[in-house]
């Protein structure tokens, strides 16, 4: 029996897939945001209190949606496994933990994110919300492992590839961008003077470095590269993993080129 077949004696009773009642779960956070923002108009630096806690449900749904279809490809001994299991666990708690502090000091009207105000404050985001950043993103970075080792998966050569490169490029991607955001002050780069422009929809600074752009990029290799996968697939690509590694490569290449245009205090696109 390998690593990834080992399963509890409780993995042979059929039960509801983490994956998929966590994305059930964000749903459901998300609609709460928004719905507390047509309600509730403090605002944070200008910006809605409940926008942060939005835009975060926003991105779990589709990071366990994400997930949860990978999941589905799986071989029934990994899906029930005891390593996928207790990767789903450390997921959970860890998006549980963010999303209940965020939303708790939303309510509050105060940042969670960059706030050292208090010795509770500093604690709560240079370790519990640091320690769960981490914790997903390796956790991420270990189901693409998972997803390379099985064989018996439901995935042409070119998915798989993507799969596992996506995973991995999130894990490595995320930790260089993200570990340097945390140690910073804020997200921008530079001065982002009062009232000045920024990229609509996005929010991101048109007039100095922001490290969302590359943050935004790191995250989303993990939807990405499988997409062009199943786009290659489709057309009947002969060469789809050779392209599937060239175009990781070349994603690689763009996110760092963007994270190093925001710490050089340039924008991604000048807008003053």
């Amino acid at each position: 029996m390998s690593l990834l077949d080992a399963t509890l004696p409780v993995a042979r009773v059929e039960a509801p897939s983490q994956f998929r009642t966590l994305t059930v779960v964000t749903v459901v956070l998300l609609a709460l945001t928004v719905l507390w923002g047509f309600v509730d108009a403090r605002t944070i630096d200008g910006v809605l209190v409940w926008m942060k806690p939005l835009k975060f449900a926003l991105s779990f749904a589709v990071l366990f949606g994400s997930i949860a279809m990978v999941e589905t490809r799986l071989t029934e001994g990994v899906r029930k496994g005891w390593l996928l299991r207790i990767v789903g666990w450390v997921m959970a708690s860890a998006f549980l933990s963010e999303m209940a502090y965020m939303m708790y000091q939303a309510g509050r009207a105060e940042a969670s994110h960059f706030n050292l105000s208090t010795p509770f404050h500093e604690f709560m985001y240079t370790v519990v919300m640091a320690a769960g950043a981490v914790a997903l993103v390796a956790a991420t970075g270990v189901i693409g492992w998972i997803v390379k080792r099985d064989n018996g998966a439901n995935l042409s050569p070119a998915l798989r590839e993507a799969i596992w490169l996506g995973f991995g490029l999130t894990f490595a991607l995320t930790m260089i961008v993200a570990g340097y955001m945390s140690s910073s002050t804020g997200h921008f780069v530079g001065v982002h003077p009062e009232g000045a422009p920024t990229l609509p929809l996005f929010g991101w600074s048109g007039v100095t470095g922001d490290l969302r752009p590359a943050h935004f990029a790191s995250l989303h290799a993990m939807q990405a590269l499988p997409l062009l996968a199943l786009w290659l697939d489709r057309r009947g690509h002969s060469a789809s993993v050779r392209t599937v590694r060239l175009c990781a490569f070349g994603y690689a290449v763009m996110t760092i080129a963007v994270f190093a245009q925001a710490v050089m205090e340039m924008p991604l696109i000048p807008l003053g």
